[in-house]
């Protein structure tokens, strides 16, 4: 993609620019990709960090994705699905707490049939203030106009890679029904829904120029809400198994799933996309427990998930194992966020937290190119 005009003279964020950035090592050059980062993202999205509830409504899952512990085959695990009252229960704890938005987040589970979503939609609507975003897989057209118009502000559905090949082999078709998460995304995006979605970082099979290309998508299509996260590998699945090297790329071009590639992922993210909302992920915390979440809102994140499902099902919703947080209670992350986001010199945000889609402050702030 060619750099638009307004870039400063030096930098453009284009392919090759990307590809750069991600495979630099040098602490003294990334201090420059830090520091633009945080610049553009206090220039488009300010010193706000919007917390949105996590309520994980459904552990159960049709799919066999490679990568997630609740892959259709996996054995051993003790599968869930929230009611309507408890799952209307953490809408009014997340409003209580002060959040301005709750995401319902479950596996691709039949059990979530479209009237089961539309009236805890319309009753989360009825008794609290919150926006309400979805992240429950790929549904169909019918399905989501249903939960738009029950109430439903956003939906979250990541694309994981945007190459093709490994997208295929990482992520199979249900039998009968090609999966396109894109063209899902733009349809959601007509329907009147804020568009997210998001990749994993170092994911075997994931090449540099995979990576860069990823973020380029996110600027093409203009999301709304991004989520970047390490890949974190479970023993329950193929790519978390005796066998996960035989999916590797080449030693030289396989992205590694480690922090510091995660962080300059989601600078870049920032920087392609100056007024998307950017979380700090829970993945990441779980990398990092120290300063996980703080590294990610110093280098462009300015969302965090805190986790608002009740603590005997949190157990339970193992994506991957030792997920940071899963033993705390709502409330006493909530006054650890608070303390870490406040010592960073930043403050809670208020309200929905939607996109605002704003011209940039500083043009020289639109591309970066190193």
């Amino acid at each position: 993609m060619p750099c638009r005009p307004e870039a400063r003279p030096g930098f453009c964020l284009d392919h090759a620019g990307v590809k750069a950035w991600l495979q630099e090592r040098d602490p003294e050059v990334l201090q420059d990709l830090w520091s633009e980062a945080d610049r553009v993202r206090k220039s488009h999205v300010g010193d706000e960090v919007h917390l949105r509830g996590l309520i994980e409504v459904s552990s159960h899952c049709i799919r066999h994705c490679l990568y997630c512990g609740l892959r259709a085959p996996s054995i051993g695990l003790e599968r869930y699905r929230m009611d309507p009252a408890e799952i209307l229960a953490c809408a009014q704890e997340a409003t209580r707490l002060g959040y301005g938005s709750v995401v319902l987040q479950g596996g691709e589970d039949p059990g979530l049939t479209r009237d089961f979503i539309a009236v805890v939609v319309r009753a989360i609507k009825r008794d609290t203030p919150l926006a309400i975003t979805l992240s429950l897989g790929e549904r169909s057209d019918g399905d989501l106009r249903a939960w738009r118009k029950a109430g439903a502000d956003r939906y979250l559905l990541r694309f994981e890679t945007s190459d093709p090949v490994l997208y295929r082999r990482i992520h199979p078709d249900l039998p009968g029904i090609p999966s396109d998460r894109l063209a899902q995304l733009m349809r959601m995006r007509d329907m009147g829904y804020e568009i997210g979605t998001g990749v994993m970082v170092g994911i075997p099979g994931q090449t540099w120029d995979a990576l860069a290309f990823d973020i380029l998508r996110f600027r093409d299509f203009d999301i709304d809400m991004i989520g970047v996260g390490p890949f974190l590998p479970s023993p329950r699945t193929p790519l978390g198994g005796p066998d996960a090297g035989a999916y590797l790329a080449p030693p030289d071009d396989q992205v590694p799933n480690d922090e510091l590639t995660t962080l300059k992922t989601l600078a870049l993210t920032r920087l392609a996309c100056p007024d998307a909302n950017i979380p700090s992920t829970t993945a990441l915390a779980t990398l990092d427990r120290e300063r996980g979440r703080e590294l990610a809102l110093l280098r462009g994140a300015n969302v965090v998930m805190p986790n608002v499902t009740p603590l005997p099902y949190r157990a339970r919703y193992e994506i991957y194992p030792g997920k940071a947080c899963v033993n705390e209670t709502a409330t006493a992350c909530q006054g650890c966020l608070e303390g870490r986001i406040h010592r960073l010199g930043r403050r809670i945000g208020r309200g929905p937290g939607s996109r605002n889609k704003t011209l940039c402050k500083d043009l020289t702030a639109c591309d970066f190119h190193h």
